[in-house]
């Protein structure tokens, strides 16, 4: 028994809309097909895929990612491997992102330890903010060079 896209929307929790796109992308092919007068129907393992699909991008994996896997599994495979490499990555690129905006954190915090409330007055001729720019290269300097 097929479903309509109203009803593969209602089990999966997922707008219309966004099944649509799903299907226009290619990640729904091996469980949608088309009916005489063009309207999608969709076997019931569509939920199942579609519940993958939604799972694997709260896991921050992209649509590509997922695409990639469910072809892995579309060619009867068992895509673990591949789940597994991409997880990897996130972690990987979570990490590098940490590291960053710790390092943005610590600058932060050092321009808030240096901060003044009322900056010496030539200051205030010559910059824009002085308290954000206390430690910033003098761009005049460049300029005159």
């Amino acid at each position: 028994m097929t479903l309509k896209i109203g009803e593969a929307a209602a089990k999966s929790g997922l707008p219309v809309k966004t099944i649509r796109y799903y299907d226009d992308i290619g990640l729904l092919t091996p469980t949608v097909e088309r009916s005489q007068s063009g309207y999608r129907l969709f076997m019931p393992e569509v939920v199942d895929r579609l519940a993958f699909i939604k799972r694997a991008q709260s896991l921050g994996l992209s649509l590509v990612e997922v695409k990639e896997i469910l072809a892995v599994h579309d060619r009867g495979l068992l895509p673990c491997e591949k789940v597994k490499e991409q997880i990897q990555d996130k972690v990987a690129q979570i990490s590098e992102q940490i590291e960053q905006l710790n390092t943005l954190r610590t600058e932060l915090q050092t321009v808030l330890s240096q901060w003044q409330e009322q900056p010496a007055a030539e200051l205030l001729e010559t910059t824009i903010c002085p308290n954000l720019e206390v430690g910033m290269p003098n761009r005049n300097a460049e300029v005159l060079n």
